[in-house]
């Protein structure tokens, strides 16, 4: 990606006119990077820049304020994976009421026509935009029409039907693989390491407690996964796996992130760290005593090194 913009009035200077898409893209899923591929090759087409445009925060977080977004990735995250389409131009807009209160008309024709230099509107086959989202395809391609914009509904990708709300669903429900799938990546958090209550190092499992870096982000359904881990300050990966959970053996009441990673020795407080779900291998569930679940332990342990030693 050549340009990152994060304010109309910069994007207004420099943007160079453009094929381009609008959208939250929560996930950079597989239909959104397809989304981006056709837009890539319909501005080689036309020999204009690709652009793709989206929101520092979710729309609905400005329309209903009460509500609490769980996201697939944060922003940083998001630019992130964009960046890595190789798309000419990505343009960051601050949702605000302002623009939450434009028509799908209004935000075509002052935002994307004349501030940011649209010359060709593609987009998925489940999007809108507009005030109250009361405005559908066919008014878009009438108001592409009339502001020399055309407008192109994009088919289902190849891949299938993805949504981000499918991705949320299977994560809701612990199924990493179809996350996986639908993403064409595991899906991740990052956050840095806290201190715990040494339970695990008790049991010869010693665990890194996990604060995540955003409360926002979605947490995958309670339980046990086979994971990798990326040190901020190392160069590797680990294998390793996570509880998320509340620890119903010693009657926890408070949620925990907590992964034990294979062979590491040394202390991780303080220290930022990734985890990638590659799968999921149980329930939690309340064990009769300390030496049951480390048993249980155990067992996990040897699956999630089978699973991982096979590769993502």
């Amino acid at each position: 990606m050549k340009t990152i913009y994060y304010s109309l009035s910069e994007a207004c200077a420099e943007l160079q006119p453009s094929v381009a898409t609008v959208g939250f893209f929560d996930g950079v899923h597989l239909g959104h990077r397809y989304v981006v591929s056709q837009v890539m090759e319909e501005a080689r087409r036309q020999g204009l820049a690709s652009t793709v445009i989206t929101f520092e925060r979710h729309p609905r977080q400005v329309v209903h304020p009460e509500w609490k977004p769980q996201l697939l990735t944060t922003l940083d995250e998001k630019q992130q994976c964009l960046e890595q389409t190789g798309i000419d131009q990505l343009v960051v807009l601050r949702f605000d009421v302002v623009m939450a209160a434009l028509t799908g008309r209004e935000f075509m024709e002052h935002v994307l026509s004349e501030q940011l230099q649209v010359r060709t509107l593609l987009m998925g086959y489940d999007n809108q935009f507009g005030r109250g989202r009361t405005e559908g395809m066919e008014d878009f391609r009438r108001y592409g029409q009339e502001l020399g914009m055309p407008v192109r509904q994009l088919s289902i990708a190849p891949s299938g039907s993805i949504s981000s709300t499918h991705v949320r669903q299977s994560l809701s429900e612990g199924d990493v693989t179809e996350a996986f799938r639908c993403m064409g990546r595991p899906y991740t958090l990052s956050g840095r390491v806290v201190v715990g209550e040494h339970i695990g190092t008790a049991m010869g499992f010693p665990t890194a407690n996990l604060e995540p870096d955003a409360p926002e982000k979605l947490l995958p359904a309670p339980g046990v996964y086979a994971v990798t881990v990326q040190l901020e300050a190392a160069q590797r990966q680990w294998h390793g796996m996570m509880n998320i959970g509340t620890r119903p053996t010693f009657d926890g009441q408070r949620q925990t992130l907590e992964t034990h990673i294979f062979q590491y020795e040394g202390s991780l407080y303080g220290q930022r760290m990734t985890v990638s779900f590659v799968r999921r291998l149980r329930d939690e569930r309340r064990f009769s005593s300390m030496e049951a679940l480390t048993a249980q332990l155990r067992r996990d342990a040897e699956k999630a090194e089978t699973i991982l030693n096979k590769g993502i």
